[in-house]
């Protein structure tokens, strides 16, 4: 559903989306329940916040979930994916900054965004320049916890500073909530979101099959607001049963010549998967999405044995974002989707005005080129649709290149 939207619909979707998470039929009725997840969500939230929980807002997949659970607290993601919003922030906001920056905050701006004004603190991090200023712009309207990131992925001192910044997190809820987080409660939430990485990691599987039985755009859903939700956890074990049955019954998703597509890059949002939708309405058939909001945040479970906080902060610390340098755990990360989805192309987005990723983008596609021969597609792109007529003819000719035998890197 559309951001900009978000008060005047939620409502409304809420009122025809179950809660149970029961679904009938095929994939099409199992998917009825995460199309409608923004909604259920902010039921969720309203109902958890009548009950005395409080409503944290987070930015950013470097922000331990486990560790708001564990204070009985609700996580809620907070990132734009509206093109209508972005006027709004431009007021206060310069016009040449990522636009996932600009939709967050001007649907915040706007009062347009109810999970944030429910939301009782948000906890930011440091991955981002544009996102940290952005978090200043909101401190007088929140109670705000920033996460230092130090940025040297393969240094123990690093992961000791950002040890310690978790910890001071942890300390942060408890007197946020009036907890005490103890490792019992730690590993418990753990366990609930280690439950969840697995169920998400095997609705993915599906498009790893040749012919893929899961559509890009599909995979997209799962990515909800809320971590951890209750009905989530049986909604994914009938989407499971119900692409199961798609693949018994040989309903593939795209045709077998059908070029695969590996995406990788930056989040996209709810309301921001322009791309998907062109590279499959050109017929190509998305098979995996490396990026924050596909797999890369559920491709490693945090550890349940040892520690739990240092193994909660082991495993964030972990993400390859382009924000970490070296970034080698990315290509290392592709390499493994490489093998197990085998995609013919990748295709690397960046939104306009991320300088990370679209630095990056060299080192990544010098990588596909030298290890793997693939054909790369780097597109710089916002959330605007003014550009999409002009995308997609670059998707379609690298589409093309791929289906004659050929190698394209544009």
């Amino acid at each position: 559903m559309d951001d900009s939207s978000c008060a005047e619909n939620l409502s409304s979707q809420n009122r025809s989306a179950s809660c149970n998470g029961s679904t009938a039929g095929g994939p099409e009725d199992a998917f009825k329940y995460f199309r409608g997840h923004t909604a259920r969500c902010l039921e969720f939230a309203k109902q958890a916040k009548d009950k005395g929980r409080k409503i944290i807002g987070i930015y950013c997949e470097f922000t331990p979930r486990e560790l708001i659970l564990a204070a009985g607290a609700v996580p809620i993601c907070l990132c734009g994916g509206s093109q209508s919003t972005i006027s709004a922030a431009e007021e206060d906001l310069p016009n040449n900054l990522c636009p996932l920056i600009k939709s967050s905050y001007g649907y915040i701006k706007q009062g347009s965004c109810p999970f944030f004004e429910m939301a009782e603190a948000v906890v930011a991090e440091t991955t981002c320049d544009g996102k940290k200023k952005m978090y200043e712009l909101l401190s007088d309207r929140k109670k705000l916890h920033i996460l230092e990131l130090p940025q040297k992925p393969d240094q123990e001192q690093a992961y000791r500073h950002w040890l310690a910044e978790v910890k001071q997190l942890r300390d942060f809820l408890e007197e946020l909530c009036s907890v005490k987080i103890s490792d019992e409660k730690l590993r418990r939430s753990i366990r609930v979101l280690n439950s969840e990485r697995s169920l998400r990691q095997k609705v993915y599987a599906y498009g790893a099959y040749n012919p893929p039985y899961l559509r890009g755009t599909e995979a997209s859903l799962l990515a909800g607001r809320i971590a951890g939700m209750p009905s989530d956890e049986a909604a994914y074990k009938e989407l499971l049963e119900a692409l199961e049955k798609r693949r018994q019954n040989a309903q593939a998703t795209a045709a077998g010549e059908a070029v695969r597509v590996l995406v990788t890059g930056v989040p996209m949002v709810t309301g921001a998967e322009k791309l998907l939708e062109i590279i499959e309405q050109a017929g190509g058939a998305v098979v995996a999405q490396e990026n924050c909001t596909g797999i890369k945040p559920v491709a490693e479970p945090v550890a349940e044995d040892g520690d739990p906080i240092e193994a909660i902060a082991r495993k964030y610390f972990a993400l390859p974002c382009s924000c970490m340098t070296p970034n080698n755990r990315r290509l290392e990360l592709l390499d493994e989707l490489i093998e197990l989805y085998k995609p013919q192309v990748v295709i690397d987005l960046v939104w306009q005005a991320c300088h990370t990723y679209n630095v990056e983008s060299l080192l990544v596609r010098k990588h596909l080129a030298d290890k793997h021969g693939l054909s790369y597609l780097k597109i710089e792109t916002d959330y605007s649709p003014s550009d999409r007529e002009q995308i997609a003819m670059r998707v379609q000719a690298l589409l093309e290149v791929a289906n004659s035998g050929g190698s394209q890197v544009g």
